[in-house]
This record gives C-alpha cells, sequence and structure tokens, in this order.
C-alpha cells in the first residue's frame, strides 16, 4: 500500500528537497500550500515546479485551525512533515508577535488536527539548533540545556515542548529533529549563506560592488539540505519516537563561508566585505555545533557533503541564476 505524507512548508528549501526524496521513495506526496502561491506558482512554488504535477497542492493557513482540519481529514497521512514555520532569525527581532503566533500556533493546530483526524500517522517537528542559543556545552547534544536568544529559537522550543507533549500525553509518534544549519542554491537571498554566495556570483559578474554583512566571527554548524531531509525521513521509520540532533560536527565562521565563496570565483573576499553595524543581532549567538552521535548510532545517518563543496555548489549555482539575467 503506498504510503502517504503531508509536508507543511513543502514551497521551501527543506520541503522541495524532502518532496523529491520521499517521491523517490514511491510515496504519494500532499502539501499545504497558500491560497496565493497556487495563484502564483511562477514566484512562489519555484523550488517545486518540476515536480508540481506529481504533488498533492492544498490550500490552507497554518493560522487557521479549520482549515488545517479539512486537510488532515481529506488526505488522512500516515506521515507528517511539519517544516513550516517564520524561519529567518533576525526578522524574529523585528516582529517577535508574527514570529511567536505563526510558529507555535502553527505547530499546535497541526498537533491537534492530526490527534483527531490522522491519531495513527507518525509527525515530525522541524527543531532547531536556534534553541540551544547561548550555549551550555559544546558540541550540542540531545540533552543540552535550552536558552534561546531570539522569538524564533523561543518558538522552537515551544514547539519541541509541544510535540514531546503530544508524544507522551496522546501516545502520538512525534519526533524532533534537532537540525543545525543546513544551506542549499534553494536557501532564500535573506540568509547570510545564500546572501554571500549570490553577492560572491554578481560581485564577479561586474553587477555589484560590495557585500555588508554583520559579525563574522559567529561560528555555525553547516550542512546541505539535501543530506538533512533524509534524516528526517529515517526519523520516523524508528519503531520508536526519539529526538535527534543532525549536524556534521564541524563549524566555520561567517568569515571562513566568505572567504570560500569568493575564492571560488577567484576573489579575494576583503576586498569587498565591509562590516555593517546594523547587520548585528540584538542578542547574538556565538556558537553552534552539533554532536550527531546519536543519529548515527540509532539512524545510521551521517553528513558526507563537505563545508567546501557545499558552498561551491551554491556559488556555482548563483553564478549562472545571475548571468542569465535574472533577479532575485
Amino acid at each position: 500500500m503506498t504510503k502517504r505524507a503531508l509536508i507543511t512548508g513543502i514551497t521551501g528549501q527543506d520541503g522541495s528537497y524532502l518532496a523529491e526524496f520521499l517521491l523517490e521513495q514511491g510515496y504519494e506526496v500532499h502539501g499545504i500550500v497558500r491560497r496565493i502561491a497556487i495563484e502564483d506558482p511562477a514566484h512562489r512554488l519555484w523550488r517545486i515546479l518540476a515536480i508540481k504535477d506529481r504533488l498533492h497542492l492544498h490550500a490552507a493557513s497554518l493560522e487557521s485551525l479549520p482549515s488545517i482540519y479539512r486537510v488532515f481529514q481529506a488526505v488522512k497521512p500516515d506521515e507528517c512533515y511539519h517544516l513550516a514555520a517564520q524561519s529567518f532569525v533576525s526578522y524574529s527581532f523585528e516582529d517577535e508577535f508574527s514570529t511567536l503566533n505563526a510558529n507555535i500556533n502553527g505547530t499546535h493546530y497541526v498537533l491537534a488536527a492530526l490527534k483527531d483526524c490522522a491519531p495513527a500517522c507518525r509527525f515530525y517537528f522541524a527543531a532547531s539548533s536556534e534553541m540551544f542559543g547561548k550555549v551550555a556545552e559544546v558540541p550540542q547534544r540531545e540533552t543540552t540545556r535550552f536558552h534561546p536568544r531570539s522569538a524564533y529559537g523561543i518558538s522552537k522550543v515551544a514547539g519541541f515542548d509541544l510535540t514531546r507533549n503530544y508524544r507522551e500525553a496522546y501516545g502520538i509518534q512525534a519526533s524532533c529533529g534537532i537540525l543545525y544549519n543546513h544551506e542549499s542554491p534553494r536557501r532564500g537571498f535573506e540568509f547570510v549563506t545564500r546572501k554571500i554566495t549570490s553577492h560572491a556570483a554578481r560581485i564577479k559578474l561586474g553587477l555589484i560592488r560590495e557585500l555588508k554583512l554583520g559579525n563574522l566571527e559567529a561560528r555555525r554548524d553547516w550542512g546541505h539540505a539535501r543530506e538533512y531531509v533524509r534524516a528526517m525521513w529515517m526519523m520516523l521509520q524508528q519503531p520508536l519516537a526519539e529526538d535527534y540532533v543532525i549536524a556534521t560536527g564541524e563549524q566555520h565562521t561567517v568569515r571562513e563561508f566568505a572567504e570560500v565563496a569568493f575564492s571560488c570565483v577567484g576573489l579575494d573576499y576583503r576586498n569587498y566585505v565591509t562590516i555593517d553595524p546594523q547587520l548585528l543581532r540584538p542578542a547574538e549567538v556565538e556558537t553552534l555545533l552539533g554532536d550527531a552521535s546519536k543519529a548515527k548510532r540509532e539512524l545510521g545517518w551521517t553528513s558526507k557533503i563537505s563545508f567546501k563543496e557545499l558552498v561551491a555548489e551554491m556559488v556555482e549555482a548563483d553564478m549562472k541564476h545571475f548571468a542569465a539575467g535574472n533577479e532575485k
């Protein structure tokens, strides 16, 4: 019998890679999208256009419990991957209320609908390394205490606790993936990694002259989104629900990311990067480094794409994108 999966956030970076992966596994793949996305597919569905005809898209809003209920009643999924969120950390400082409302209520609505309409459905919650924030230990593992430093991180801690509560109170097979920074050519331009690779490409092509960044010394554990979505799926294939840190176990600074990106196009980042104090976070997360030994031991998952390979893939994609005359 064909398994049926439901993905929230299917139009995003992770959702698009996950949808492709699940189709390859023979799943019937459903996705929740805003109605405006269906009406403007060229701009809002660009990551899934190549597979759109193989997907079942449902117009609904994570801000509306009735609309989420209708989708769950219609689809009755075997697996649900809850990826949708306001995920740009810097924006969460500017609008804390919408970030908290959308991320916490959205997760609660999905869990409530799943419990009532498809209680046997296995659930995945996209948690985040930003939950650790001001880290208590390095590296961080599943038992490390949380100390979030942004509304986004706070909302993810709440979603983590909601997921655990539904697992313990109602017997829902619900797992949380504490994913560290994961990137790809499908990353949004507002994120620092894509900002760096896209600017490197545009500077090389003579389209712009400068790249403004904030904290160059922030240290992150960067992996490839294509590998991380495989870990999501592996979690839901386990007999019992567990929470897992998903990370490479390697750490690099924003400065290193810029250095590698610019070197891919034969440039020295120091000639083009300037510091903009306005881009500094009110409460910075200085260092994040994950210990994914539990995922390796129990899931058999490891990251194989190197840091330099990831950056090079992103720069190459951006060179092709802007060389073709495309805007953002």
